[in-house]
């Protein structure tokens, strides 16, 4: 098979749901935004080239639907003739993405692809706008409907993560984070359009548009005894807590992909390889443990061991699951998530398959490491993973 070569990948920054930069702004308008922004990063791609767009989303519905991912790559500009898909594996959906955008170049069905995600979670609130659970499904398998924060305090208690570990781990992602902000360590982030409606003095409602530069959900000023005080939310006696989970988000991210002879054809720059995928299922009822599968699975089908491997993303769900997963395979944490993780930038369901790819593409090449890995719990009970390597810079 051929290898599909990634040559750009950006994001937007990540906003707080609701309270956030982006609370007014469609995600049509994200994604469109990021993804045209993304083509026009990619020197000597002409628009004509690209073949096809597919786009992660876990709740593709209401502003996030009838096909997102077409109707944002009208809006971005790109010709007819582009297709586009929209594609759910929940909290993957913008690996999975990336992943079938790959498979057509190493399959030679096409020769230039972008896989992108995105996620309002302020438009489109977890769980989508209408719940409708399966009810003798959900009779005979209680937890396949159970919420993510409950998996969560399943896995804290099955194997023994501690409140304290878990607060101790919230606060070291709001300090990776906070350091890498300061120091402008986020290079893969897109200053980005939005929106907000400035009431006028005779009642009336102006829309604006101003620039987000910046993930507004770091919290630079937490403590550790500020994490202990917060109360559980999903357990009476729990101990899963707002401050160790990850934030619920807006945002958009997006990859443009291509084959050896298109890079060569064009004269690209690719920054790294697209070299593997996995998913993997678990039990529903400890959903956060994916990765600690999906990572050797990984492995074992790309010839790799864990030591060949210099950086890894590991999404924050929650603090309980990253911190099992972690341990369980016994990855070093200087390797994991270095500008911190999403419990301190977000976590933007269907969006961070997709923006984790550009956070550890940027830090592969910061550091000279050939080989990162990409992974994430999946709601329902599945793990994902993804390996990339370094082009030669």
């Amino acid at each position: 098979m051929r290898d599909a070569y990634i040559v750009t990948s950006v994001r937007t920054p990540g906003c707080r749901r609701a309270r956030g930069a982006f609370k007014d702004t469609r995600p049509e308008d994200l994604l469109s935004f990021i993804l045209k922004t993304s083509v026009e990063k990619s020197i000597n791609l002409p628009i004509s080239d690209i073949n096809d767009v597919m786009v992660g989303c876990s709740f593709p519905e209401a502003e996030q639907g009838v096909n997102i991912g077409r109707i944002a790559s009208q809006m971005a500009g790109l010709p007819d003739e582009v297709s586009g898909a929209t594609v759910n594996r929940f909290c993957s959906s913008g690996l999975e993405a990336i992943a079938i955008s790959a498979l057509k170049i190493k399959a030679g069905w096409e020769d230039i692809t972008i896989g992108c995600g995105v996620e309002s979670m302020t438009f489109v609130p977890m769980g989508g706008n209408i719940r409708k659970p399966h009810p003798e499904a959900a009779e005979n398998n209680t937890s396949l409907y159970l919420s993510m924060g409950n998996t969560a305090e399943v896995v804290a208690q099955r194997y023994g993560i501690s409140r304290e570990e878990q607060d101790e781990f919230a606060y070291q992602s709001q300090m990776k984070a906070a350091s890498a902000m300061k120091e402008d360590r986020f290079t893969e982030l897109i200053p980005t359009p939005a929106v907000k409606y400035v009431q006028k003095e005779n009642g009336t409602y102006v829309k604006e548009t101003f620039i987000q530069d910046f993930d507004d959900g770091i919290r630079p000023t937490t403590t550790v005894e500020g994490l202990s005080r917060l109360r559980a939310v999903f357990s009476m006696g729990g101990s899963v807590t707002a401050g160790n989970s990850s934030q619920t988000t807006d945002g958009a991210a997006a990859v443009v992909m291509a084959s050896k002879e298109k890079v060569n054809e064009l004269g690209l720059k690719p920054v790294g390889i697209v070299k593997g995928y996995a998913t993997i299922g678990c039990r529903p009822d400890e959903m956060g443990v994916g990765p600690r599968w999906a990572i050797p699975k990984l492995l074992d089908k790309t010839g790799l061991k864990l030591k060949d491997i210099g950086l890894f993303e590991i999404n924050e769900a929650f603090a309980s699951q990253a911190i099992y997963c972690i341990n369980e395979l016994g990855i070093n944490m200087d390797k994991v998530n270095i500008n911190g993780g999403a419990i301190a930038l977000g976590h933007p369901l269907g969006c961070t398959g997709a923006k984790l790819c550009g956070t550890l593409l940027a830090n592969m090449k910061k550091k000279g490491v050939k080989y990162g890995i990409e992974s994430m719990c999946i709601g329902g009970g599945m793990g994902a993973a993804a390996l990339f390597e370094l082009c030669d810079q």
